[in-house]
C-alpha cells in the first residue's frame, strides 16, 4: 500500500470497496494531542536556539514585564510550580514566591507559527482534524487500522516527530471518543502517550477526584462534594435523576454521561458557520480612563466589523466586556434597532454600553463581540440622521477593507487609534495586530 511523504493519503488511495467497507464499520478511534505548557515551551525553544537557558528546566513563566512586575502568569515551568507559582496570578505575587523566577513577555506571532507547525504534522496523519484551541487538536483516526495497525505506536510516532522537527513535547490521549481521549492526555505529563478505552475507565478514570472530570466547574464540584460525591466513580454510579436534582436537568445528564465515558460528539474538520465575531485584548498596564479605553474599543470594532463584512454578514446585537484587577469579568450588550456592518455605527453602541457599565475600576482586558448575524442582503437602515453620512462611512469601511486586503492590515489605520501602542503596551499591541490579521 502506497503512503505519501506526509504520511496519510493512504486512505484516499484505498479504492478497494471491501477494504473501505471494513474500515468504515470499525469502532471509532480518536487521538487528543496537547502541547505541554505550550506558551512556555514555544518560548523555550526560541531561547535555546539563541543560546539561552531552557525555560522548561528553570523556575520561569510567561507573562507581564519582569522589570515593572506587572501582568499575570500565562504559563509556568514545572520548577516554578514547585514554588507555588500559579497560572493566572499577578507576576508580582509569583516573584514574591520565587524571587529568581525568570519572566518573559508573550510573543503571539511566535505562538501562531508554532501552533500552525504542530497542527500541520498532526493533520498529515489523520483523515479529519479538529483544532480545539491554539495548542490542542483532536484527530479522528477511525478506519485507519490497515494503515496504522498499532494506535499507540502511531501516537508515539506523531509525538516524536513533533519533538524532532519542532523541539517541543506533546501528550497524546487515545480512546473511542473525544471525552476519553482528552481525559487520557491529561494523565502524567510531559511527553507521554496514554490510553483510556471503555474497559479502562474503572481503573484509570473512576478513582480520580470529581473535579478532574472534563467540563465540571467549581460550583458543581462544591454541590457534589456536599452530597458525598467525591470521585468520578461516585458520580458515575449515582442515579442520573439524583444528579439532575443537584445540578439541574441539562448539566446533570451531561456530567453523569461524561462520568460514564459517554460522548458521541464528532471530530469537526470543518469550521462551523460563525455565530458571532469577537476580539479581546489583555493589557500589561491598567486601563484607568475613557481616554485610554475608547480608542482601543474603536480599534476592536474596526477589527471585528471587517471580519464580519468579509463573511458577508451584519449583526443585530453588540456587546462590550471587560476584566477588572480582581479577575472579575463583566459584559453589557444591546440589540440594535436594525442590522449593521458599519464600523462607526457599531462603535457608537459599544461606546454607549461601556459608559453605562464601567464604574471607573482599573481594567486589564477589553473586548467587543458582534452576534445575531444576518446575511448581507438584509436591508440596512441608518443609525445616523443623515443617509448621506451613513453612505460615506460605509464607503470608507469598504475602502479600508480593500487597502488592508491588498497591502496588509498595518498600512492604514484610523487617526484616533494611531497611538494605542503607547497606551496599552507591546504585548497588547501584538495581540490586536494578530486579531487584525485574522480579519
Amino acid at each position: 500500500m502506497k503512503l505519501s511523504q506526509r504520511g496519510f493519503p493512504a486512505v484516499k488511495e484505498l479504492r478497494n470497496t471491501e477494504l473501505l467497507r471494513e474500515m468504515n464499520t470499525m469502532e471509532r478511534l480518536i487521538f487528543h494531542v496537547d502541547v505541554n505548557s505550550a506558551f512556555l515551551s514555544w518560548e523555550a525553544v526560541k531561547r535555546v536556539k539563541q543560546g539561552l537557558a531552557d525555560l522548561r528546566e528553570i523556575p520561569s513563566c510567561v507573562g507581564g514585564d519582569p522589570r515593572k512586575r506587572t501582568g499575570i502568569v500565562v504559563a509556568k515551568s514545572i520548577p516554578a510550580k514547585k514554588y507555588g507559582v500559579k497560572t493566572g496570578e499577578p507576576v508580582a505575587m509569583a516573584l514574591r514566591k520565587c524571587p529568581e523566577l525568570v519572566c518573559v513577555p508573550s510573543d503571539f506571532e511566535l505562538y501562531d507559527r508554532c501552533s500552525r507547525a504542530f497542527k500541520e504534522i498532526c493533520a498529515s496523519y489523520a483523515p479529519a482534524m479538529e483544532s480545539f484551541s491554539i495548542d490542542e487538536v483532536f484527530l479522528d483516526m477511525s478506519g485507519t487500522r490497515l494503515v496504522y495497525p498499532d494506535p499507540v505506536a502511531t501516537a508515539h510516532e506523531i509525538k516524536d516527530k513533533i519533538y524532532k522537527e519542532l523541539g517541543f513535547t506533546v501528550n497524546i490521549g487515545i480512546s473511542v471518543n473525544k471525552l476519553l481521549a482528552k481525559m487520557a492526555s491529561d494523565f502524567e505529563k510531559p511527553d507521554r502517550v496514554h490510553t483510556l478505552f471503555p474497559e479502562e475507565i474503572p481503573d484509570k478514570m473512576w478513582p480520580l477526584p470529581v473535579r478532574e472530570l472534563l467540563s465540571l466547574g467549581a460550583s458543581s464540584e462544591k454541590k457534589l462534594l456536599q452530597a458525598g460525591i467525591r470521585t468520578i466513580g461516585d458520580l458515575a454510579h449515582k442515579d442520573e435523576k439524583e444528579i439532575q436534582s443537584l445540578l439541574g436537568e441539562k448539566a446533570g445528564r451531561h456530567l453523569h454521561q461524561y462520568a460514564n465515558g459517554i460522548d458521541d460528539s464528532p471530530v469537526k474538520s470543518q469550521k462551523e458557520e460563525a455565530k458571532g465575531f469577537s476580539v479581546e485584548t489583555t493589557f500589561e498596564e491598567d486601563i484607568v480612563s475613557e481616554e485610554q479605553a475608547l480608542p482601543i474599543l474603536l480599534s476592536q470594532c474596526d477589527v471585528v466589523a471587517a471580519r464580519m463584512r468579509r463573511e458577508g454578514k451584519k449583526c443585530t446585537c453588540v456587546a462590550v466586556s471587560f476584566r477588572t484587577l480582581d479577575f472579575k469579568n463583566k459584559s453589557h450588550q444591546c440589540t440594535l434597532s436594525e442590522p449593521t456592518d458599519v464600523t462607526d455605527e457599531i462603535y457608537i453602541n459599544i461606546r454607549k454600553l461601556f459608559r453605562e457599565s464601567w464604574k471607573g475600576q482599573p481594567l486589564r482586558l477589553l473586548g467587543v463581540a458582534l452576534t445575531g448575524l444576518l446575511e448581507e442582503e438584509y436591508q440596512q437602515f441608518s443609525l445616523f440622521e443623515n443617509p448621506k453620512e451613513r453612505e460615506r462611512r460605509k464607503k470608507m469601511d469598504e475602502a479600508l477593507d480593500t487597502i488592508r486586503r491588498k497591502f496588509g492590515s498595518d498600512k492604514i489605520k484610523r487617526a484616533s487609534t494611531m497611538n494605542i501602542s503607547s497606551r496599552i503596551g507591546r504585548k497588547a499591541k501584538a495581540q490586536m495586530e494578530n486579531e487584525r490579521e485574522r480579519g
